[in-house]
């Protein structure tokens, strides 16, 4: 289990830097943090479909008719309809989405939680140190523990839905 302190101070201690205690410091690292981790860790889950903040919601009409996208979410991956602003446009009833969604850091697996580092390094390079060097650096980490990070993602055990596909079977 991760904290937002915890994963702002990974970010810091790869740029040399004191990890920080608090969010509320009187401090610039604080500051940053506090600054920049929810836009940063939102922009991150919305880039690619992560299993552990993908999720299939059941939405309902609302009085005025409409299907109001929840405010957890952050990117819609799959649903029956046209998406206007904050609301999907449909005929039916019910609506099933499949969705991408706001995730705590206490819920990200390990390899999304050192991407969440890598990128806040990246983010504070600048600010903090001014170095173009090092810029480059933590943006070659960054990108090596983004491909990292969607492979693993990607390979994590799915139940196989072609356990009966006739194609298969027939070659046996």
């Amino acid at each position: 289990m991760f904290t937002k302190i915890d994963l702002c101070s990974m970010a810091l201690l790869k740029l040399g830097e004191k990890p920080i205690q608090s969010l509320n410091e009187d401090s610039v690292t604080a500051q940053l943090s506090r600054t920049l981790f929810d836009p940063v860790t939102e922009t991150l889950l919305s880039m690619f479909p992560w299993r552990f903040a993908t999720q299939s919601l059941t939405l309902q009409r609302n009085l005025d008719g409409d299907f109001i996208i929840p405010s957890n979410v952050l990117r819609i991956l799959k649903c029956e309809g046209q998406i206007e602003g904050n609301k999907i446009n449909t005929d039916v009833d019910t609506l099933e989405i499949s969705a991408i969604v706001k995730t705590e850091p206490e819920d990200f697996p390990g390899y999304f939680a050192t991407l969440v580092a890598a990128k806040l390094a990246v983010e504070f390079c600048i600010p903090l140190l001014g170095d173009a060097n090092v810029f480059r650096m933590m943006t070659g980490l960054y990108e090596s523990e983004y491909q990292s990070a969607k492979f693993i993602d990607s390979t994590l055990s799915r139940k196989s839905n072609i356990d009966d596909f006739s194609l298969i079977n027939s070659r046996f």
